[in-house]
Formats: C-alpha cells, structure tokens, sequence
C-alpha cells in the first residue's frame, strides 16, 4: 500500500493543500493520517474511500489509475 501513500502526497502537492486540512476534512486526527502516509498504520478499505472524498478524486486514483495521477 505504500503505493496509495505515494499517490495521496503526491496528488495533496498537486492541488496546493495541506496534510493537516485533508486529515481534517477526512476525519482524522494530523497524527492519524501521518502515520497512513508514513506507513506506521496500513490503509484499509474505508481509509482509501475516505481520503478519496476528502481530496475529491476517485479511489483509483490513489492507486495511481485515472488522469488525475498521470500528471503527479
């Protein structure tokens, strides 16, 4: 999953926001999503979906699929 971490930084930078207000807007505490991002803590199925709303993208796209990541 280290791949959807990748992604998520990377597609954060691209829309000019910070970690704090996308763990926010999906419900985590800054702690909790830095330890997704970092590895700490594994993604699991909810976690992909509710970042992928916060940052309004598709959960493929965390996967690196769609033409949003392309560009990343």
């Amino acid at each position: 999953m280290q791949n959807v971490a990748t992604y998520t930084r990377k597609i954060i930078c691209n829309k000019g926001l910070k970690q704090k207000s996308v763990a926010k807007k999906a419900g985590y505490s800054q702690q909790q999503f830095s330890s997704l991002l970092t590895g700490r803590k594994l993604f699991k199925a909810d976690d992909i979906y509710r970042i992928a709303m916060a940052l309004e993208v598709t959960p493929n796209e965390l996967f690196g699929i769609g033409d949003e990541t392309k560009t990343a």
